[in-house]
């Protein structure tokens, strides 16, 4: 029973906290206004600046920053135990993650829905700019990159989520056609595509395609290659066209497929099935770093994530209709997606107890969490990574009366579809970024779509190529990517402390303790990560990591010299 009281706690927390510290964040805060302007009506263009239902816009801005992170994150931390893992998904998405992501997404709504990179240079200094562009398009560099790769993998280890996810894309378009040219009904013309789609997946399970050896390119290759071009058309195309429809389909996936799980957790419970099988604490596991500060950079979605700041100051920013729809975006994504990587957990500590696959033979209980999980280079590997998630949830779902092949089937499908919609939003965050960047340097001509998103494109193919026909360049420099990613949330943190601080008294406290934590997690992973790579001659990762090292040392400095200069001088207010 111990894993339905664990979600059943959860659920409560979350739901009080949403009601509670939500309401408290935004109206005491940031002091929300129903009336004031928004870029969404301001700028609409009908391509990116658009206002949209709060119930659509939550859609696409779950799905784009919960991707694979809510998933992989917890599968892996796990191995510190279940008890570090769960306090750290709650504390850390209701502490951190809800004013950082409702920080960034409210600040750029009222900076003309620029991006946090763009709006450093009002709350910090112009010097910092330039700094915060270089992480941003590194952090997104690797992100397009690597999710190509984390797509292309995905089919190759569930090749029967091909279909049902090339399918999805029409069936989005479909629905964004019906719905805006249209008129139909919003709700009724979701739920029928989405028992389409659910028709689909069912049909992939029996219609499993593995894409063949072309021209000497291996199957990740050529994935890599299809998607690069797909994330390319999705980024130039109207939000309303593909973006919004198709995230707004995957919002209700994971309704779908949470209640699955949630389901599961309850008939695999009463039927006495479902034991914690994970240590509740491990702090030495073999091979593994230290708890202590490579939990926080672990868990990252799920709990804070710099990412997320880009998603809210990226696409969001130029759709959400209202302040007071920025709260149920942001603040109800984030804890939807600690909510998620609570069911991760439970899935992986107690689900992969109900049967695993391993040389032939199944594996049940502590046996076989202790084969999956028998040390930190076991992890290594995407499908390692996924795979004690998926079999875990699979399982679960299969109390429910589910086949176990659909079930399978259902969860290959919802991990792609919400990787396909993190390359989608990265890429155009990207085409949004190098437009700014270029502006910096003066250089008008990538003000064009095409010519912005073909950059942020032909960058990510460049790496993903960089080291053969696998496409799997991006695997260099993602043993970089957690710690970047949560110096991007501590430094966004900083940007949002500097603002409320600017609006006087001691709201910035909010955001500053959260902001000087995560800045000594991130820099504490980061120069033990910097004595690793200097001992094995990795000498690229020696030189990025050197960089973005002293980018936010930089930012951090700029940042306690323009605190003290506003806690000097009473200077006005900033709008």
């Amino acid at each position: 029973m111990g894993s339905l009281i664990i979600m059943l706690l959860s659920m409560a927390g979350y739901v009080l906290m949403y009601k509670v510290y939500g309401k408290f964040i935004s109206t005491k805060i940031f002091k929300i206004n129903a009336l004031a302007d928004v870029p969404s009506k301001t700028f609409q263009d009908g391509i990116d600046y658009v206002p949209t239902k709060k119930e659509i816009i939550f859609g696409h801005h779950f799905t784009s920053i919960a991707g694979t992170g809510p998933i992989v994150g917890p599968a892996v931390a796990i191995i510190w135990g279940w008890v570090p893992a769960l306090i750290w998904v709650f504390l850390g998405s209701v502490v951190m993650g809800a004013v950082h992501d409702f920080g960034s997404l409210i600040i750029s709504m009222r900076n003309q829905g620029k991006s946090i990179s763009e709006y450093t240079a009002k709350y910090i200094s112009q010097r910092t700019r330039l700094l915060f562009f270089i992480v941003v398009f590194l952090e997104l560099w690797i992100v397009i990159a690597i999710f190509g790769m984390i797509i292309a993998i995905i089919f190759d280890i569930y090749p029967d989520s091909v279909f049902p996810i090339w399918t999805q894309i029409i069936i989005a378009v479909a629905l964004g056609y019906l719905v805006n040219k249209k008129g139909f009904n919003v709700t009724l013309s979701t739920l029928s595509a989405v028992v389409i789609m659910y028709i689909t997946i069912v049909a992939g399970s029996y219609l499993p395609f593995e894409m063949p050896v072309l021209f000497g390119i291996p199957a990740t290759g050529t994935w890599t290659i299809i998607l690069l071009i797909y994330a390319y058309i999705a980024s130039v195309l109207p939000v309303t066209t593909l973006l919004q429809p198709r995230d707004f389909i995957n919002a209700y996936q994971l309704i779908v497929a949470m209640a699955l799980m949630v389901f599961g957790v309850v008939f695999a419970s009463f039927s006495g099935g479902l034991e914690i099988v994970a240590p509740a604490i491990q702090q030495n596991p073999p091979n593994a770093p230290s708890m202590w500060p490579f939990l926080f950079i672990t868990i990252a979605c799920g709990a804070i994530s710099g990412f997320h700041s880009l998603v809210s100051s990226g696409t969001s920013a130029k759709q959400v209709a209202s302040e007071p729809d920025a709260v149920f975006v942001s603040i109800g994504s984030m804890f939807t997606e600690g909510l998620l990587a609570t069911m991760v957990i439970i899935a992986v500590a107690a689900g992969i107890g109900l049967g695993y696959e391993h040389q032939g033979t199944t594996l049940y209980g502590v046996e076989a969490w202790s084969t999956h999980y028998s040390s930190w280079t076991a992890l290594e590997g995407l499908g390692s990574k996924l795979g004690a998630f998926v079999t875990g949830a699979a399982n679960m779902i299969e109390k429910t009366g589910v086949p176990h092949l659909w079930a399978l089937a259902i969860m290959g499908v919802f991990v792609a579809s919400f990787a396909g919609t993190t390359l989608d939003t990265a890429t155009r965050i990207q085409r949004y970024i190098t437009t700014e960047l270029f502006s910096i340097l003066k250089i008008k001509q990538f003000e064009n779509m095409h010519l912005s998103t073909s950059f942020a494109v032909v960058t990510a193919a460049v790496l993903a190529f960089s080291t053969g026909a696998s496409g799997a360049g991006a695997l260099m420099l993602w043993p970089l990517f957690g710690a970047v990613n949560q110096t991007l949330a501590a430094l966004a943190l900083v940007v949002i402390t500097l603002y409320l601080k600017s609006k006087g008294g001691k709201k910035w406290v909010w955001a500053g303790f959260p902001a000087i934590f995560m800045s000594l997690m991130t820099l504490w992973a980061s120069f033990i990560n910097e004595i690793e790579y200097f001992n094995d001659e990795k000498w690229l990762l020696v030189i990025i990591n050197t960089i973005v090292i002293t980018i936010v040392i930089i930012i951090i400095f700029e940042g306690l010299k323009k605190f003290i200069e506003i806690n000097r001088h009473a200077t006005k207010p900033i709008v």
